[in-house]
């Protein structure tokens, strides 16, 4: 009987994976992206590319398998910076004809294929150029171990373009295969399954079985190990840095567990971390099965893995129900910054996690002031029409997006609002969604005709307008209010042993940004003596610390401040302090020092943001 009800438990498990991996949501029309779905979309690729360091290009060809819908004679691409040589469709490889459209800034170019109405594939034979934004290649100097080059992708938003011809929209799906050359001496890895050791031919292959966007493609090359930390997780990174990464990341077992407690099952299969060089231009990437994650992570005490947290959940909130455009982005980062304070109480506490709530909160408030209450960008659903989609990539749909989830959690209570969740990443797995979609399910499974709740959630006010609610949740933390006490008195007391009261990141954060405005240089020297930030700050405790002492001149930090903005390209770190520089003349002159002997190493969308900065 045993038996008869595993297999029909596991017959079940592989008709819901099967039901999961083939429905059809509808068709949506997304501006950035040249291709028409609607008529002719892809449904899986097969890969075969090599990587060549000595020309810093990856070439080779795209195989799509398609579903041409309308049986017309036209299927359209997008590419960016491509060069196309060729393109031939089914196995029998029939040249066919294919012409380049018009460019449109950001864009790219559509590519259009001449088909027949029975074409099932096409082949796109290509190479990339030194322009593709997607790719960055790195010199030995720009490694960790400073022996061998590197090369990552990072394609969100509209960037994988720029390295594979794909239909480049989120709301797009597909499976892949992938044949990967390379160096000998360097290893391959992808979003997909990956090898753990290194091989004598240079040749690797990859196996994506669950349907992804094409944003979620990513690649990365070079001098890497793999340590096991569970039987599904572990990490990847250059040899000097593998030892230490792997004993940072020894939680991440944990994580998933406390995840797929609250939001069913991991389904992804594997779930490891490679930690990249500097030059990465996000904390994190959440390419399916593996993170891409800054080493700016690593702080030898695991103070900042909670970053994990917010990867890990990006594989139920955007890589398994994904938005469906850049104008609903908050559906991945809301979401995901929701499931990221869950886990993070699961694993660090209730006392953390209300921490974290305040700290959420004056981001909020920060970016509202920062945009103003009125502007249309502090939407949860934006418009990005004729404009570059990474400009949706702001704080706003990360803690606005988190806020409003906390209303709905506040007016249903957990106890209904968890299981709410759990299903609706069950009901929209592997399907890609609008705002309009979630309204939709939330109004059907939750408010249902419920006019009292609709009114106490104010669901309109939260998406559709700009600014914050009046209805937002109060946020309160008695260990930061222990710290707002001592703010008060330290001056009268001395600093003198608050070190030993102020122990934890989220702890000494909250200290630094609400130092008094009127802090003196004699003040902050003190304080830098007392608990050594400049030289011995973690990560986000040098870079909240350096915002502090830009504001404030603190010269003593600033060949650490330097040092810091030059190894790091977090974009949004370093928007941080060069927005700080521009507010005088002379820090804008030192910013523009600081950025021309950095520029080099960032990446291109960092390269972007500051250059626009500092204009």
């Amino acid at each position: 009987m045993k038996k008869l009800i595993l297999v029909t438990l596991f017959l079940t498990a592989i008709a819901c994976e099967k039901k999961e991996q083939t429905e059809k949501p509808a068709v949506v029309t997304d501006e950035h992206s040249f291709s028409k779905p609607e008529l002719a979309v892809v449904k899986h690729l097969d890969l075969d590319i090599k990587v060549d360091f000595d020309t810093q290009t990856i070439s080779g060809k795209a195989s799509w398998q398609i579903d041409n819908i309308s049986k017309g004679n036209e299927i359209i691409f997008d590419e960016n910076t491509l060069n196309i040589t060729k393109v031939t469709l089914g196995d029998e490889e029939k040249e066919t004809k294919f012409e380049l459209g018009a460019a449109v800034e950001f864009h790219g170019k559509p590519l259009h294929i001449t088909i027949e109405p029975n074409t099932t594939k096409v082949n796109i034979y290509y190479s990339t150029s030194k322009e593709a934004i997607a790719l960055q290649w790195l010199n030995p100097q720009q490694t960790a171990d400073k022996k061998k080059p590197f090369l990552f992708s990072q394609g969100e938003s509209i960037w994988s373009r720029t390295w594979i011809p794909c239909q480049d929209s989120p709301g797009i799906r597909f499976t892949y295969n992938a044949k990967v050359t390379v160096p000998k001496d360097l290893m391959a890895v992808m979003s997909a399954v990956n090898p753990q050791k290194k091989n004598d031919t240079g040749v690797y292959t990859f196996k994506q079985d669950k349907a992804i966007p094409s944003y979620l493609m990513a690649i990365a090359v070079g001098d890497i190990e793999f340590k096991s930390i569970d039987n599904r997780t572990g990490v990847y990174a250059e040899p000097s840095l593998i030892n230490k990464a792997a004993w940072e990341f020894a939680e991440l077992g944990k994580m998933v567990h406390a995840a797929e407690k609250l939001y069913g099952p991991y389904r992804w299969g594997r779930y490891d971390v490679l930690v990249l060089p500097p030059s990465f231009p996000y904390g994190g990437m959440e390419n399916p099965n593996l993170t891409f994650l800054t080493p700016g992570v690593i702080a030898g005490d695991r103070s900042l893995t909670s970053l994990l947290a917010h990867e890990l959940g990006h594989s139920w909130s955007g890589n398994l129900v994904t938005n469906a455009t850049w104008d609903d982005i908050w559906l991945n980062e809301g979401f995901t910054t929701y499931v990221e304070h869950r886990i993070g109480e699961e694993i660090f506490g209730k006392k953390e996690a209300e921490m974290q709530d305040v700290l959420t909160r004056k981001d909020l408030d920060d970016n509202i002031a920062e945009y103003g209450a009125t502007n249309p960008d502090t939407r949860l659903k934006v418009s990005l029409t004729n404009r570059n989609p990474d400009d949706g990539i702001s704080q706003i749909p990360y803690v606005k997006g988190y806020n409003f989830l906390k209303v709905i959690e506040a007016a249903v209570g957990r106890e209904k609002f968890d299981p709410f969740i759990k299903n609706y990443f069950d009901a929209h797995a592997f399907q890609s969604i609008t705002t309009e979609d979630f309204v939709k399910y939330l109004k059907e499974n939750l408010i249902k005709d419920d006019k009292a709740l609709a009114d106490k959630i104010k669901l309109d006010d939260w998406i559709y307008k700009p600014g914050v609610p009046s209805n937002i949740t109060a946020v309160s933390s008695e260990d930061f209010i222990a710290i707002d006490n001592i703010q008060k008195n330290w001056r009268t007391t001395g600093v003198k042993g608050l070190s030993e009261k102020i122990k934890s990141t989220t702890e000494k954060q909250h200290f630094i940004d609400y130092l008094p405005s009127d802090i003196t240089a004699k003040e902050m020297t003190a304080i830098d003596n007392e608990f050594s930030f400049t030289k011995n700050g973690n990560f986000v405790i040098k870079r909240q610390w350096f915002i502090q002492a830009i504001r404030h001149q603190y010269k003593t930090a600033y060949p650490a401040i330097e040092q810091f903005m030059i190894a790091t390209s977090r974009t949004g770190s370093l928007m941080s302090l060069y927005k700080e520089m521009v507010k005088t003349p002379e820090g804008k002159i030192w910013a523009k020092q600081i950025f021309n002997k950095a520029k080099s190493g960032y990446h291109a969308t960092t390269v972007q943001a500051v250059g626009d900065l500092l204009k």
